[in-house]
């Protein structure tokens, strides 16, 4: 195909995808540590569309007093800690979002300004951890969003049913091992490959300065060490040939309406017409290119 550029920034949103083509599909999402303390979920424009379904999980009573407090009709919050459904110890800490079944390593968060402080345990806590698998509110997830301070890996390694089922995996991944035992993202991107993912994109890396230096006095900007990102993951689309065409139209969804990954959904969308004889990907075409 000859090359086509297009003069626009991709930064800039344009109508979600449901808006653009006549698609029937409804999502369902499950996110794991919903705490709501990051700001919006990269989800949120799904969810405000009104055709997706969230299943979130959060142990913390405040913040699932919160999520309930401020949810809409296809929202539903669980108490339960999510892991490999054995008994763990969770690690509640002075800053709520750095509480995890791992402990805190003050070796390594005392080489940057606030986390050692921000990492201190105020309270261990015994909770009964469940799996995905098990929770059947979970099936037939399409987008699994999870930040739960490097308990990631567990979870996935014990769910295989619903890594299997899902399509986009937004999960939070470590470069320095902030928590004793932390998996890293070179772990966890070993695990996903190995189940037929790929790495779509960072958002963002997140970096500090290592003390005693501070460029600038905002110790939450950094510019040296990379601490941790979300790393956005996909079904390979080198084997398309593994997805059903609905499949096609979900995970073109979720790249669009999230991710704003136009190039990616065009592509997706051209194999589903390849399959289907609908015209999607040159409806598509002439919204994101504006008729180019």
């Amino acid at each position: 195909m000859e090359m086509v550029v297009i003069e626009r920034n991709p930064q800039v949103p344009v109508a979600q995808l449901h808006q653009l083509l006549p698609l029937s599909c409804r999502l369902k999402v499950v996110d794991v540590g919903a705490n709501p303390i990051d700001g919006e979920v990269p989800y949120a424009p799904l969810l405000a569309a009104g055709h997706t379904e969230v299943v979130g999980f959060e142990p913390n009573p405040d913040a699932l007093a919160e999520l309930n407090r401020r949810k809409g009709p296809n929202e539903a919050y669980l108490p339960h800690a999510v892991g490999d459904g054995g008994r763990r110890t969770l690690r509640l800490c002075r800053l709520p979002g750095m509480t995890s079944i791992l402990e805190p390593d003050p070796r390594i968060l005392s080489l940057f300004y606030g986390f050692a402080e921000w990492g201190e345990v105020t309270q261990r806590v015994e909770v009964d951890t469940v799996r995905l698998d098990d929770v059947p509110e979970t099936s037939g997830l399409d987008l699994l969003k999870i930040d739960i301070q490097g308990g990631e890996l567990l979870v996935f390694q014990n769910a295989p049913a619903r890594i299997g089922e899902a399509l986009v995996v937004h999960t939070e991944v470590e470069f320095m091992q902030m928590y004793v035992g932390q998996p890293l993202f070179a772990d966890v991107d070993l695990f996903m490959r190995s189940r037929g993912f790929m790495l779509h994109r960072f958002e963002p890396l997140v970096t500090r300065d290592f003390k005693p230096l501070l460029f600038g006095t905002d110790p939450y900007l950094g510019h040296s060490q990379v601490l941790w990102a979300d790393a956005v993951y996909m079904r390979d689309v080198t084997r398309l040939d593994l997805l059903s065409p609905e499949q096609l139209l979900k995970m073109s969804v979720i790249l669009h309406d999230c991710y704003r990954s136009y190039d990616l959904v065009h592509y997706l969308l051209r194999e589903h017409d390849r399959r289907t004889g609908q015209i999607f990907a040159e409806r598509y075409f002439a919204a994101v290119t504006g008729g180019k």
